[in-house]
């Protein structure tokens, strides 16, 4: 299963014996995914999509609770007339409206709730391995407005894109995915995603040592191997009787010890001198090279 589904999966388990967050919910899921439609004889009956077996389950947990046994109710399917007059009756819903009523999320704990139920019927989250990416497909953008405006109660700033006919509501921060899943509840997914965020974190902050230090090498090899040329260049066309005592010194110890750090070559040297002192007359024999070099 995915992480999108884990986290379904572990909201359609969640216990909440709050009569009013329990409506909240099952209106969020049944006004974004329930279809009302009347037959020939002018009954109604609740349809749910058929591909999304975790949002039966949970509509039926709470038909029951909050309904008894009034109704009908088969795998995809609410019909018995009295059950489903009652149920949108409930939810304060005629059937065709596109936005769950704001009567029933006044409070903060129906707005979780809200929230819970319109991410199990129009949610979804990308694989946290991959990207950090959560979203609600809306029908309209209405509906997008009511759930940034719920959104933004928590703190959470979700963006909006169009998609084909769609409006997606957004969220890209894990930081903020980690706060609506603790809103709605995932508290199991929630720590699954913080401990797969501090992996990548440890993992991203290795792979900066490991480069940072990687082009440090580099760096010191290429300047070791530019100071040999220069120190072989002046050999051969200046020779070393012509230095002074302290270029020529520290000249024939770089060709000794060529793979050598800055401080360790200048510890060869009686008396020792510092990485600074041993940098300075390493760029005095460069000039010079670069100056004969010049003259030739």
């Amino acid at each position: 299963m995915s992480f999108s589904g884990d986290v379904k999966d572990e909201l359609v388990r969640f216990e909440n014996d709050a009569r009013h967050c329990q409506i909240a919910e099952l209106a969020a899921i049944l006004v974004y995914v329930g279809t009302v439609k009347t037959d020939s004889l002018g009954k109604n009956r609740i349809e749910l999509p058929v591909d999304t077996p975790l949002i039966v389950q949970r509509c039926h947990m709470l038909f029951e609770r909050l309904f008894g046994q009034q109704f009908c109710a088969q795998e995809y399917v609410v019909q018995d007339a009295g059950g489903v007059h009652k149920i949108l009756q409930t939810i304060k819903c005629c059937g065709d409206e596109l936005l769950v009523n704001p009567l029933l999320i006044k409070s903060l704990c129906c707005k979780r709730a809200f929230l819970r139920g319109a991410f199990l019927g129009i949610g979804s989250m990308s694989n946290p391995e991959k990207g950090y990416h959560l979203e609600f497909v809306c029908g309209d953008a209405q509906q997008a407005t009511q759930l940034m405006d719920t959104l933004s109660v928590y703190h959470i700033h979700a963006k909006t894109v169009m998609r084909k006919k769609y409006q997606v509501v957004y969220i890209k921060e894990s930081e903020e995915i980690v706060e609506l899943l603790n809103v709605i509840g995932a508290h199991i997914s929630l720590m699954n995603l913080e401990n797969l965020r501090i992996f990548k974190d440890m993992r991203n902050s290795i792979n900066r040592r490991v480069n940072c230090e990687t082009a440090n090498i580099t760096k010191t090899v290429n300047a070791a191997a530019k100071q040999i040329a220069d120190i072989q260049y002046i050999k051969e066309h200046y020779g070393f009787d012509n230095l002074k005592e302290n270029l020529r010194q520290i000249a024939q110890l770089r060709l000794e010890y060529p793979d050598a750090a800055l401080k360790e070559l200048g510890e060869y040297l009686s008396p020792t001198v510092g990485k600074s002192g041993v940098n300075h007359r390493l760029r005095k024999l460069s000039e010079l090279a670069e100056k004969l070099r010049g003259d030739g």
